[in-house]
Formats: C-alpha cells, structure tokens, sequence
C-alpha cells in the first residue's frame, strides 16, 4: 500500500487539521490525556499484529497512545510564532513516518525512534512557514538555525565570544553565524501597505510597492541603461589604467573617493610637492581622462 493512502488509513485526528481555535486544541489534549500509554509488551503486541498482519487498527492504536509525547515535543518549538496546533499536526504525522518505518526487534521503544522523525518534521514545517523567504536549505544552516534561535530567545543578542563558540561548536564560520542572527532579529513586511490605523488614504503607511520600480516601465530601457552603465564603467577603469600611478591616485582621491574630496594640501605632503603643482596635475589627468573617453566612445 502507498505510504500517503497508509498513513491517512491510520491518521487518528483528522479534526485538529486547519482548526487554530484555543478550545479546539484544549479538548484535543483533553482526549489524548485519556488515551493510556502502552505497556512494552503491548506495543510489541501491536506492531506484530501490524506488521505481520497489516492490520491498521493495531497502527492506529499505537499511534495514539504516544499523542501525548507529540504535544510535550512541539510545546518546545512555541517561541517561533506558529500556532501550537499545526506544530503538533506536523509533529503527529513524523510520529506516524516513525511508526511505518520502525522495527520492534531493535529493543527499543517506539519513542526512542520516533523523536527524530517527530522533531524533522516539526523542523521542516518551520522552516517553510516561519518567512516568506527560505533562510535555511542546508543541513548546516538548519542546525545553526534551530541552535541559534533557542540562544537568541534567552539573551536577545550574541556577543563576539557567543558567536564564535556557536560557530566553533556548529562547525561554521562566524559569518554565517551572524548573518543568520541578522536575518533572525529582521521581520517579514508586506509588499503593498494597507491604510494606516485610521484608514483612508492620508494614513498610507510606506511599502515595498511605494518604492520600488513601476510595473510598466520596459525592461529593455532598463537593460539598455544597465549596459550603458557598464560600459561606462569599463571604458573609465581603461582610462584610469593608462594613467601613471600619481596621477591615478590623485584623481581618484580628489574625483572617485566616496568619503569626498581631500584637500589638495594633504596630496601635496604626501607627495612632497606644492600644492600648485597638485591642481596642475589633476587638471592635466582630468584632460587626459576625457580625450581617452571620447577617442574610445
């Protein structure tokens, strides 16, 4: 039998899917703290039954009685803003994975197993849910994810020490510890505004959409610009390359250096020449600069 027909076979509660109300969830745990847990051999019992005989109903009945760990294991997860209801839902169907894939005759119980199946889904949901972009796809960003976020929710920030030891301990570097930080302390804005607290067009509060590129400009003018630009670009770096290295300095200190212009007397003592001699050269290379430009248009 396909696993997903299998596992909806045995899905004991269909009636927590989709339903996020608080007294929905509280007669949930209420029915499931009535469901008595299984002695070992009873759980061995089941499973012989179920895997020997393929009988669902004994699936089913082991599948119940361990709800309750489900519920202790998704209350951890609450701090990342999802509801406690579709954490356990998710969690309930990696207890049912565990159950298709478990072997009894390991000597372990069915917990034992099941709680990486029940964490790994739990994780998954989370990370598809908690941003609308996806911040962790590998292995190594999802441990560092789960790990940091449980940090972060006790002291809020991480020091430089903190960082290193994570990213020590994580196998990491220190930068993929702090841009995931980064990325965990920023929130999730929507694309279009609605009206501010007191409606109307006068309370618009600014949005993506406010500042972003109109929906019908023509991409080929942006292309075009794009390319202008670059060549641009490419055609100055050319100039600035013929150039000897005083003179390249001193314009690209005095005309390209974004922190602004330096006085022309701070050139001259670096130089050890005047400060005459300073504009001298910058208004000969600024010439030069321009007839490279038209000469290469």
């Amino acid at each position: 039998m396909p696993m997903n027909q299998e596992l909806a076979l045995i899905s004991p509660i269909p009636e927590l899917a989709g339903d996020h109300s608080r007294q929905s969830l509280d007669r949930y745990l209420q029915a499931i703290r009535q469901i008595p847990i299984l002695k070992p051999e009873e759980e061995r019992a089941l499973f012989r039954s179920y895997r020997e005989e393929a009988d669902l109903l004994s699936a089913q009945k082991i599948i119940l009685a361990h709800l309750r760990f489900v519920v202790y294991i998704a209350r951890s997860y609450r701090n990342y803003g999802l509801p406690l209801a579709d954490l356990v839902q998710e969690g309930n169907i990696g207890l049912m994975k565990a159950v298709r894939h478990f072997d009894p005759e390991r000597g372990v119980r069915l917990i034992t197993f099941a709680v990486h199946w029940i964490r790994s889904e739990i994780h998954e949901f989370i990370i598809r849910n908690w941003r609308l972009v996806k911040i962790a796809t590998t292995k190594a960003q999802r441990r560092l994810f789960f790990n940091l976020r449980r940090h972060l929710g006790q002291t809020g920030s991480l020091t430089t020490e903190e960082a290193a030891q994570i990213a020590q301990d994580l196998k990491v570097s220190p930068g993929d510890v702090q841009v995931m930080e980064t990325r965990l302390k920023g929130q999730d804005i929507s694309f279009s505004a609605g009206p501010g607290p007191e409606g109307g067009e006068e309370s618009h509060t600014a949005a993506p959409e406010d500042y972003l590129t109109a929906p019908n400009a023509d991409p080929l003018e942006s292309l075009e610009a794009q390319d202008l630009d670059r060549d641009r670009h490419e055609r100055l770096s050319r100039a600035l390359r013929s150039l000897d290295a005083r003179s390249r300095d001193i314009v690209k200190e005095r005309w390209l250096n974004p922190d602004g212009k330096p006085p022309l007397k701070a050139l001259a003592e670096r130089y050890g020449i005047s400060v005459e001699r300073v504009r001298q050269i910058e208004a000969k290379t600024l010439g030069q600069l321009r007839d490279h430009l038209e000469v290469h248009a």
